[in-house]
């Protein structure tokens, strides 16, 4: 299937759109749901939906507490297969380093409440009450 990228300094789509076809989210209604969340920024600003990204704006998207921040290369109509998204955006430097940095930090982070199991004992409840202040 032929798949037109507009990679001209005029080409402009909506940003919901844009973050739909680059791949980051499912459907189209999850990227207009992270817009309106203010978790996408254009230019360090936050906006609507309806607004329009330009070949060669610097782009923010957070999804589950991890920032990509990505230079926007091109424009397609529709949604492709991940080589082609991949074609519509480059990540900057700062965002690949810090991307790392919190995938190990996540790999390495054990969960406090891990090694407990079940509901607490009797013991424990005393123990929790106590240091709770309560009676």
């Amino acid at each position: 299937m032929n798949y037109k990228i507009s990679t001209e300094p005029d080409a402009r789509m909506r940003i919901d759109k844009w973050l739909w076809a680059a791949r980051f989210f499912k459907t189209r209604s999850l990227a207009a749901d992270a817009v309106e969340k203010g978790r996408v920024r254009i230019a360090g600003a936050t906006v609507k939906p309806a607004k329009d990204v330009r070949v060669g704006d610097l782009v923010q998207v957070e999804i589950e507490r991890i920032v990509w921040e990505v230079r926007v290369l091109g424009t397609c109509d529709v949604r492709g297969p991940a080589a082609v998204a991949h074609t519509l955006y480059a990540e900057t430097p700062e965002s690949q380093t810090k991307r790392a940095a919190e995938a190990e930090r996540r790999r390495t982070y054990r969960e406090p409440a891990a090694a407990l199991q079940g509901r607490p004992t009797k013991r424990d409840r005393r123990i929790i009450d106590k240091l709770s202040g309560g009676d």
